[in-house]
């Protein structure tokens, strides 16, 4: 006697009843138990059987193989193959490319230096002449805006930087070693300080030296960009202006 059970019902494979059987409905919807006595010990038995039948087939439509062409046959010849094989949906990634952004329109922007932290504000315009403050960034790619700064004599450092921050130079000969101030060099070449500043916070090398061409320095509140039509450059950091 071979014996098969299931959540559901207890089939008997050898055993047929041999009496009249009495047929109830359970709580579940389309399921009947029938219950027979069976010539084993007497004991009747419930077996179910179910009257909606699973449907497991299954449709799966495959439409990798499309043809995408925007050009009929007879006039593909006077076209790009490019053109003539339609969009290439399997590799619409886009990347920026440099040659996209060489001649494009770059945003100009203006900021006064007066009374901002050195380096708060050189991290400021790094980012703007970097692109970083876009969507599209690209580390490879010179997608940055122009900044001009005015009032660079105007900077402020904080602590004892003033007296106590050495720039140092060398002109290539023995001996040659310059060490000068924070605060001489502000009254001797400000612009230098602020390009000081940004040119660190630049990559080293053909990109950067690019990047760097960005940064307009003057000193006082006048540049001779008025035809670029600058506008106010955004500043999120709110210590960025010293605190007297």
């Amino acid at each position: 006697m071979a014996t098969l059970c299931t959540p559901t019902c207890v089939i008997f494979s050898s055993l047929q009843s041999s009496s009249s059987s009495s047929s109830f409905k359970t709580l579940n919807t389309g399921t009947t138990i029938s219950s027979s006595t069976t010539p084993f010990l007497g004991f009747s038995v419930a077996s179910a059987k179910s009257t909606s039948p699973l449907n497991t087939k299954r449709s799966f439509k495959v439409r990798c193989c499309q043809n995408l062409s925007l050009v009929p046959d007879n006039q593909r010849w006077m076209f790009e193959q490019s053109e003539v094989n339609g969009p290439d949906i399997w590799n619409n990634t886009w990347y920026p490319k440099a040659a996209d952004h060489r001649h494009s329109d770059k945003t100009w922007y203006v900021v006064d230096a007066t009374d901002k932290i050195l380096g708060r504000l050189a991290s400021t315009i790094a980012i703007h002449i970097r692109g970083k403050n876009l969507a599209t960034y690209t580390p490879s790619v010179d997608m940055g805006a122009y900044v001009i700064v005015v009032n660079a004599e105007k900077v402020a450092v904080s602590g004892k930087k003033r007296t106590q921050k050495i720039y140092r130079r060398h002109s290539g000969r023995p001996g040659g070693m310059k060490e000068e101030t924070f605060d001489q060099l502000q009254h001797r070449i400000p612009e230098r300080i602020i390009e000081h500043a940004v040119r660190g916070m630049l990559p080293k090398g053909r990109l950067g030296r690019e990047l760097f061409t960005h940064l307009k320095v003057y000193k006082g509140p006048n540049h001779p960009h008025e035809a670029q039509q600058p506008i106010e450059l955004p500043i999120r950091d709110k210590r960025i202006q010293k605190q007297r």
